[in-house]
């Protein structure tokens, strides 16, 4: 698989907070339905697995997994996009 993004995990139940000091980074979210959601959004797929199967080995129901994006990259460039630089300011006179 290639290409940027990462996974999104749903599972039942709500999950301890150190469920999300999984390695690569899992982002945990409790859902009002009772559902904990765990997402990376630069995970690969050797991340997936591992926290697939440490979801399994917990005995915990797996409700989705989907791919997601991975957040715009911050660069380091301060440059405007094209098209959008604003013209010099002029010193006082």
């Amino acid at each position: 698989m290639s290409g940027s993004g990462g996974f999104t995990v749903r599972v039942e139940g709500h999950l301890d907070d150190h469920h999300a000091g999984r390695p690569g980074g899992w982002a945990l979210e409790r859902h009002p339905d009772g559902t904990t959601s765990l997402t990376a959004p630069e995970a690969d797929q050797a991340q997936l697995h591992g926290l697939l199967t440490g979801l399994r080995d917990l005995g915990i129901a797996l409700v989705a997994v989907a791919r997601v994006d991975a957040p715009p990259s911050t660069g380091c460039s301060t440059s405007p996009p094209p098209g959008t630089a604003t013209p010099p300011r002029r010193r006082g006179g």
